[in-house]
């Protein structure tokens, strides 16, 4: 099955912080990938903007090299790489010092194209950019901004950062990006849910007995401890990545798939969230082991409590959810890199078969890296005679297989989220209030463990985290599903 790739409007995207990490890695080879496709239009204007002393020269052999570096090989068309570095342009700006480079940039913006802005560079800086571009003229009413988490580190900061960015967008001008809801799986979870009768009449607590949400890491904080010393994991993933995985299984059908609808049924579950008692919560810091430091010695704070892995256990008190359990967990040197959802559904109410001792439980997983899919394990009789012995077995989708050739090209979440800008679709984008719900939600589980004191259980680098996470599941008769790469 061929994609059909339909090309976005001529546009003008000036990415903050070009010579960063994230725009090496991401931003820029990802719009290469979708100039590659047909999706971004010849007369399209990407313009790198940092600190960095560079001319456009410069810009494009940095390009080039990203390209080389996190582009594969069978991707790299040098004929459409030089058609696309043609597309580029450079202006050096230090959004917290004076005005050079914004008589520049506003010199390079068109008329009658779409302006975006990506703020690929620290939160503390987005005041300062929305202010120059509104000063200076070179946003307008039509604009948009993309801006990368952190979204605050509490309910007061995140308000703080939204009143800053209001005063000079107004919502639907803002895009909170979290790459996590660009992933093809996530996306599918809504499809499957609402384009199919065979999910939604079982996708409520009648039938689901719970679900597990899981994203572990094999990496530990390495080069960026002091940063992360200062969140952890439930401000790193839980408060945004997790707490949307959670709102898209948990949701109720929108009236349409449109961007304020969808996000309408996102929030009335995170206003649904029960408070997390301390026995629900377990927190954990990976141990150095005889090749590798711990998190203190990462973190270069020996006095540290911040987790680098979270377990919890949450309830959603609506009537679809009432009495279902939603565990969470994600952590840093675990044994295996993957992110997955997985539903387990309830067990008949009466067994006609002999061999109900081989019965198990039907469960849904879907898988968000590595290798994107959906994965429905069934139970069936097992081939041979000797009587009806049951046996679960898998019906295994990869996406890569089912939608087009083994290894085809699926777009990175980013590509699709920066497409979906330009569009301006923010279906996927979280909005102001959903923002702060989800802190509201935060902040007490948070100052809960800070004032009881509580330190993180140290786990083994490689292990699956800490005992007590097993415990969690095992005091109520279930246990984690084994994750593998």
């Amino acid at each position: 099955m061929v994609s059909r790739v339909i090309p976005v409007e001529v546009f003008d995207l000036v990415i903050f912080g070009a010579t960063g990490d994230l725009a090496r890695r991401k931003i820029l080879p990802g719009l290469y990938r979708r100039y590659l496709a047909g999706q971004v239009p010849a007369e399209c204007r990407i313009i790198g903007a940092a600190r960095t002393d560079l001319d456009a020269d410069g810009f494009r052999a940095l390009v080039t090299a990203a390209i080389d570096e996190f582009v594969p090989a069978d991707r790299r068309d040098p004929k459409v790489i030089a058609d696309f570095l043609q597309r580029l342009d450079y202006v050096s700006i230090d959004a917290a010092r004076g005005e050079a480079g914004w008589t520049t940039l506003k010199g390079l913006m068109r008329k009658g194209v779409v302006r975006a802005f990506y703020f690929s560079v620290a939160p503390a800086l987005f005041g300062e950019l929305a202010e120059k571009l509104h000063s200076h003229g070179i946003a307008n009413a039509h604009s948009r901004i993309v801006v990368e988490k952190p979204f605050g580190r509490d309910l007061a900061t995140a308000k703080a950062l939204n009143a800053t960015l209001a005063s000079h967008f107004s919502e639907n001008q803002i895009y909170r990006i979290d790459h996590y809801l660009g992933k093809e799986t996530v996306q599918n979870l809504m499809a499957v849910r609402f384009a199919n009768i065979l999910f939604e009449p079982l996708w409520n607590t009648q039938y689901i007995d719970h679900v597990q949400i899981t994203v572990s890491e094999t990496v530990g904080v390495e080069g960026r401890g002091s940063y992360y010393d200062k969140s952890g994991a439930m401000r790193d993933m839980v408060q945004n990545h997790m707490m949307q995985l959670l709102c898209l299984i948990a949701m109720e059908p929108p009236y349409h798939f449109d961007p304020n609808a969808v996000r309408d049924e996102k929030l009335k579950v995170i206003r649904a969230l029960q408070p997390v008692p301390p026995e629900d919560i377990v927190r954990g810091q990976y141990l150095a082991s005889k090749t590798a430091p711990g998190y203190l010695e990462d973190a270069e704070n020996p006095e540290s409590r911040t987790e680098s892995y979270i377990a919890l256990k949450v309830h959603v008190a609506n009537w679809r959810w009432k009495g279902t359990p939603f565990y969470l967990r994600t952590g840093k040197k675990l044994r295996a890199r993957a992110s997955e959802i997985a539903i387990t559904f309830k067990e008949p109410p009466h067994s006609i078969f002999d061999d109900a001792a081989g019965w198990r439980e039907n469960v849904l997983v879907i898988r968000l890296q590595p290798n994107e899919g959906m994965n429905l394990k069934v139970m069936i009789k097992e081939p041979g005679p000797g009587g009806m012995r049951l046996v679960q077995v898998p019906l295994d989708m990869s996406f890569a297989e089912a939608l087009g050739e083994e290894g085809a090209d699926i777009p990175d979440a980013y590509e699709r989220l920066i497409m979906d800008v330009i569009r301006g679709n923010q279906t996927l984008f979280m909005r102001g209030d959903e923002l702060e719900a989800a802190w509201a939600w935060t902040d007490p589980i948070i100052e809960g463990w800070e004032a009881r004191g509580d330190r993180p259980k140290g786990y083994d680098a490689g292990s699956s985290g800490p005992e007590d996470a097993l415990m969690l599941m095992h005091r109520d008769g279930r246990r984690w599903r084994e994750v593998r790469e």
